[in-house]
């Protein structure tokens, strides 16, 4: 991870991330000051290990919800991502069909998904190493990726924060699932709230726009309506509605505001038209008025021609 990494001479400094392609970083790579490898070490580091240490709350709550201590290691080991496995314990311990909480937990991570269509882009690791860095595609290593400068910086966000992540959340899984006994009811403990606050504690500052808060106030909207009245695991699922209904909310608000101005252009359009006709209708009138003007001093001109040759003749 030590290397530096360059990019096309058009993009100027080396190792800065290109600025310009549609999905880019951001802001232009010179608008953005290179950060100290230690820095970013210290960030990721920061992170890794207070939501690493979450990891002692999973392992209470699956051994409080039934799981052994095989399955319950084994899904930190093997599934490693927060959010999923508490809704999947938290939808067996309510008594939920194991198909519903399975489905539940898969489309809540199905984020990692998009996440790593960003990632690919920003990192470029190696073919070989992708198949074991994708496993650490995550929102807190995401978090900690998206914001560096630099292609280098990203990579060593990616890693530390995805390594320290690993270990311990594994590390404390095993801890919490083994002294799941020791703590009698876990329930009283509200540790299955832990991870859930953490991601939330993440995930609130990149809420920088009116629609994304929108979206997200609709999803917990619809998620506690639901809680109550659906099986455990499918107001998770149903949640993820918000998105496309703000989407579609807005496409309709854009296409209302557009044909109201394309009515204003038209009633402009009109007026102006109208104008136009009378201002052609004047230019018609002058010029009429001005043949008839030349044909009248013909008139005259002839007149005084013929009244001379009268003059003539009678002298």
């Amino acid at each position: 991870m030590a290397e530096q990494t360059t990019f096309p001479e058009s993009t100027g400094t080396p190792g800065a991330l290109p600025a310009g392609p549609p999905g880019g970083p951001g802001p232009a790579a010179e608008e953005r000051p290179d950060k100290p490898d230690a820095a970013v070490v210290r960030d990721a580091l920061g992170v890794g290990v207070a939501v690493g240490l979450s990891g002692f709350a999973f392992g209470v709550t699956s051994a409080g919800s039934g799981l052994s201590l095989l399955q319950t290691c084994v899904l930190s080991l093997l599934v490693f991502t927060g959010a999923s496995q508490f809704a999947l314990v938290g939808a067996l311990a309510a008594g939920g069909n194991p198909y519903t909480a399975a489905a539940g937990a898969f489309f809540l991570g199905i984020r990692n998904a998009f996440y790593g269509l960003r990632l690919s882009q920003l990192l470029d690791l190696p073919r070989a190493v992708r198949p074991f860095a994708a496993h650490w595609v995550i929102d807190e290593s995401t978090a900690v990726t998206l914001p560096q400068p630099t292609r280098r910086a990203a990579r060593i966000g990616f890693t530390v924060t995805g390594l320290t992540l690993y270990v311990l959340w594994n590390l404390t899984t095993l801890v919490g699932a083994l002294g799941a006994e020791a703590l009698g009811d876990t329930d009283a403990w509200g540790l299955d709230a832990a991870s859930p606050a953490v991601f939330l504690a993440l995930l609130a500052p990149m809420l920088r726009s009116t629609v994304e808060r929108v979206t997200a106030a609709l999803a917990v909207v619809l998620a506690l309506t639901l809680l109550p009245v659906l099986p455990a695991g499918v107001p998770v699922l149903l949640s993820a509605l918000a998105a496309p209904v703000v989407l579609f909310l807005m496409g309709r608000a854009k296409g209302s505001s557009a044909g109201a101005g394309a009515g204003g252009d038209q009633g402009r359009g009109d007026s102006g038209g109208h104008g136009n006709r009378e201002s052609r209708g004047a230019d018609d009138d002058r010029e009429d008025y001005g043949v008839d003007e030349d044909r009248r001093a013909d008139e005259d001109r002839g007149n005084v021609a013929e009244r001379k040759k009268r003059g003539e003749r009678s002298v």
